[in-house]
């Protein structure tokens, strides 16, 4: 593993992890037999791809904010932020959803950005309580969501769900 000489935190998207995250994406990608052709035109002009994802933007019918998890020139992670719930967002998908690239996977990130995350829904949005969905065979997030306080309340539609309080 490479090390890290800066410690990784939540950042709005930037140009300056370019390599890095066109690389981790697409190695996902790969891995999960997902498409990869939205790479080439966010390779192709990287500067407008981050710029749609800075600031507050309708996603899923609500505002919601996308974070990487960056460590100097690498790209970890991502995270979306959203900032209510609709009826859909509160069977699936939840108040936050995230994701750790293949190579940066097991070394504790999720779980450090998860925490970050929700000290942004407390001290910046004002939520109370968060919900947290995954995937029903996703042990590792589970477990995430666990660590940061995450209380099951069951399954829906495939996904176990998880209400952490803020207060």
């Amino acid at each position: 593993m490479i090390p890290l000489a800066v410690p990784p935190r939540l950042v709005d998207p930037t140009t300056a992890v370019r390599t890095s995250y066109l690389v981790g994406e697409q190695a996902d990608c790969l891995l999960r037999g997902t498409p990869t052709e939205w790479l080439g035109p966010a390779a192709d002009d990287f500067e407008a791809f981050v710029a749609e994802r800075i600031g507050v933007r309708e996603r899923w019918g609500v505002p919601s904010t996308v974070y990487w998890y960056v460590s100097g020139e690498y790209y970890l992670a991502s995270l979306v932020i959203r900032h209510r719930l609709t009826s859909e967002l509160e069977r699936a998908g939840g108040h936050i959803g995230y994701h750790v690239v293949a190579p940066w996977r097991r070394h504790g990130h999720a779980t450090r950005m998860l925490g970050e995350a929700l000290t942004i829904c407390r001290d910046q949005l004002e939520l109370d309580r968060v919900l947290i969905t995954c995937a029903v065979d996703n042990e590792a997030s589970r477990k995430v969501i666990l660590v940061n306080g995450g209380v099951p309340e069951g399954t829906a539609d495939g996904e176990d769900r998880f209400w952490v309080s803020l207060s």
